[in-house]
């Protein structure tokens, strides 16, 4: 069996959720996966016991967005973790290619694999950013270093997401790897894009409301600024997101929501060292 779980968090789709399964069951190696049931009203906890007795079922009483992943790898017992979205799937042999190269590379925290979306297998454009990264990279693993990455497309080793406490509690969805990306920045860890890890992406976007979306993939990178950027940083990334707001009624209440959280932040604000914050000036900011 590889030593590695596959963690899907999902909130009612169910039915999407059963067909991606079904491709998982084919990987070779057996990955275990554990499925985080996202507080859904959908019966999706009762169809993973009756359909899928193999697969290790976690129920949440509410949504808890990104973090409910954070139960899925506390409950994983495996060195490796791959986080895979319900309208997602791996690559056969993909996963056993990242555990070979986390056991050679110890220097690595997370690998992020290149993400193929919808029949015509185009790749998605925050791939093409972090294939194209210029970050120095201190290691001899295949592929770009990277600052960020895309939490259904990653191999993460265990220990070092949870030594960072996961996914931030308060973010929910969008953007929500941007702080511990940083995190893992900061302890030195390196992320890689390998371009040939491969994950399958069929966007499904019913129940979905993209403007609510973007309104919190907006908030939560402005948290990120004044969590962990310079001064000077923050204060910019704050007056871009004002001056958007002018023209945009989205951005306009993503910054309100941001300085609704100033207290917690200010409290929780842990900025990167300098060679970190050299290192983010240097990028392109991936899409939302």
């Amino acid at each position: 069996m590889t030593d590695c779980t596959i963690v899907i968090a999902s909130y009612n789709r169910r039915a999407l959720l059963d067909a991606t399964l079904r491709k998982l069951a084919k990987l070779p190696g057996a990955p275990p996966v554990i499925v985080v049931d996202n507080g859904s009203t959908d019966g999706t906890s009762a169809m993973l016991r009756e359909r899928w007795p193999e697969v290790q079922v976690v129920t949440l009483a509410e949504n808890r967005g990104a973090a409910a992943r954070n139960e899925g790898v506390r409950a994983a017992t495996t060195r490796y973790v791959a986080f895979c979205d319900d309208d997602c799937w791996w690559q056969p042999d993909a996963i056993e290619r990242a555990v070979a190269l986390l056991d050679a590379h110890p220097g690595v925290a997370l690998l992020n694999a290149r993400v193929l979306v919808r029949e015509d297998q185009r790749v998605d454009a925050a791939c093409a950013l972090m294939a194209a990264s210029p970050l120095p990279k201190r290691t001899a693993c295949p592929g770009r270093a990277i600052a960020s990455f895309m939490a259904g497309a990653s191999v993460v080793r265990r220990d070092a997401f949870l030594s960072l406490g996961g996914y931030h509690e308060r973010y929910h969805i969008g953007a929500e790897e941007s702080l511990l990306a940083l995190d893992f920045l900061a302890r030195g860890w390196e992320m890689i894009y390998v371009d040939d890890l491969v994950v399958h992406h069929f966007p499904h976007t019913a129940g979905r409301v993209p403007e609510r979306r973007r309104r919190m993939v907006m908030r939560n990178r402005l948290w990120t600024a004044w969590l962990r950027r310079s001064l000077p940083s923050a204060l910019r990334a704050t007056l871009a997101l004002a001056r958007q707001g002018r023209r945009d009624p989205v951005a306009r209440a993503a910054l309100h929501d941001a300085l609704r959280g100033t207290l917690w932040v200010l409290r929780e604000r842990r900025p990167v060292d300098a060679r970190v914050e050299a290192l983010l000036d240097s990028l392109t900011e991936l899409p939302a």
